[in-house]
C-alpha cells in the first residue's frame, strides 16, 4: 500500500477526476456533502472553502494503491475501513470527504478528496505529511495482511509520466553503477555515459561534499530523494567497499600468478638440474652399478696386457 498527496484550489476538478465514469468509479463513502452530482459535491466543498480564506490549497487528493495480489481480499468494505484508519491516523477529521473507488487499472486503488478547512474553519495541517503517510502505509499494509512490494523494481514504469518516469530512469542508472564503479570518477563517468549529470552539495567553507543531486532531462533529484542507499555518504562507503575489493582481489590475483611462476621456475629448474647432473655423472649414481662398471673396466685392462 502506498499513498499520492496532492493539494490544490480546484474543487470542482478533482470531484470531476474521482467519479469519472470511464474510470468505472464507485463512490465508497462521502460526510459533509450533498451528492446529488459532480456539480452539488463540489460547491459544498467549496462553501465550506470559505470559512477560512487565508488556506490558498484547501484541496486535499490522496490516493491509495495496493498490489494486484491483494485484489482477492480488498472488498470495498474493507478498502472504506482502510481509508478511514488511514485517514484518522493522518488528523484528517471533522471535515468534508468523498473515497470513490477506481477500476481502470489492474492494481487496486482508491482516491479521497477532502476540504482541508474543517467544518470549524481550522486549517487540516499538512506539516510533514509525506514523511507520516509513508509511516502509517507500512503499519496498515502489515495490520491488514496486505502485500509488502519489494522496493522500486515492481513499479510499472511505462506507466509513469514525468517526472517519476525521468526518477526512475536515474535509479536504473544508479543501482546499474553504484556496484560496480571504484571511485567517483569512474561513478560520474559511468553517469554521464548514461545521460545523468552528478552535482555535488559542498559544506560550508570549506570543500567537502555532503550531499548529492543527479539531473537527467532537465529535471534534478536529490540522492536521497530517489532512493535512501543514493544518499552522499552511502554511495560513498560503497564505492570504497568495491575499492577494497577490487585492490584484495587483484593482490589475491597477483600472488596465486607468482605463486604459479614460481612453481613453473621450480619446475624448470628441476628438469634442468636433472639434465645436468645426468650428463656430469653426478656421484648421486647408485655405488654398486658404479663398482660394477669399475670391475669390468679392470678386466679389460688386463686383457689388453697379455
Amino acid at each position: 500500500m502506498i499513498a499520492k498527496i496532492v493539494k490544490g484550489s480546484n474543487f470542482g476538478g478533482v470531484v470531476k477526476y474521482i467519479l469519472d465514469s470511464k474510470k468505472q468509479t464507485e463512490l465508497l463513502a462521502s460526510d459533509g456533502v450533498r451528492t446529488k452530482s459532480i456539480e452539488c459535491i463540489a460547491e459544498s466543498f467549496e462553501a465550506q472553502q470559505q470559512l477560512n480564506s487565508r488556506v490558498s490549497k484547501p484541496v486535499g487528493h490522496i490516493s491509495l494503491d495496493f498490489s494486484t495480489q491483494d485484489r482477492a481480499k480488498l472488498t470495498n468494505k474493507m478498502m472504506t475501513q482502510i481509508a478511514h484508519n488511514y485517514m484518522n491516523q493522518m488528523g484528517i477529521v471533522n471535515t468534508q470527504y468523498i473515497i470513490g473507488r477506481h477500476h481502470d487499472k489492474e492494481h487496486p486503488h482508491i482516491h479521497i478528496a477532502y476540504n482541508r478547512v474543517d467544518n470549524c474553519g481550522k486549517t487540516i495541517s499538512d506539516k510533514n505529511d509525506r514523511i507520516r503517510s509513508e509511516k502509517i502505509c507500512k503499519e496498515l499494509t502489515a495490520k491488514y495482511g496486505l502485500y509488502f512490494a519489494k522496493g522500486k523494481e515492481q513499479v510499472k514504469e511505462h506507466r509513469l509520466k514525468e517526472p517519476d518516469k525521468t526518477k526512475y530512469e536515474i535509479y536504473n542508472a544508479l543501482k546499474h553503477s553504484v556496484p560496480k564503479c571504484r571511485n567517483w570518477q569512474e561513478f560520474v563517468t559511468e553517469l554521464k555515459n548514461q545521460g545523468v549529470t552528478v552535482e555535488f552539495k559542498i559544506k560550508s567553507g570549506t570543500n567537502e561534499p555532503q550531499g548529492i543531486k543527479f539531473i537527467k532531462n532537465d529535471y534534478p533529484f536529490n540522492g536521497s530523494k530517489i532512493d535512501r542507499n543514493f544518499s552522499f555518504l552511502k554511495i560513498n562507503s560503497q564505492l570504497e567497499q568495491n575499492c577494497k575489493s577490487t585492490i584484495k582481489q587483484d593482490s589475491f590475483q597477483a600472488n596465486e600468478l607468482a605463486s604459479k611462476q614460481v612453481d613453473k621456475f621450480t619446475d624448470l629448474s628441476n628438469l634442468i638440474s636433472g639434465i645436468f647432473d645426468f650428463t656430469n655423472n653426478n656421484p648421486s649414481v647408485d655405488p654398486e652399478e658404479e663398482a660394477y662398471r669399475r670391475r669390468i673396466q679392470k678386466k679389460r685392462k688386463g686383457i689388453r696386457k697379455m
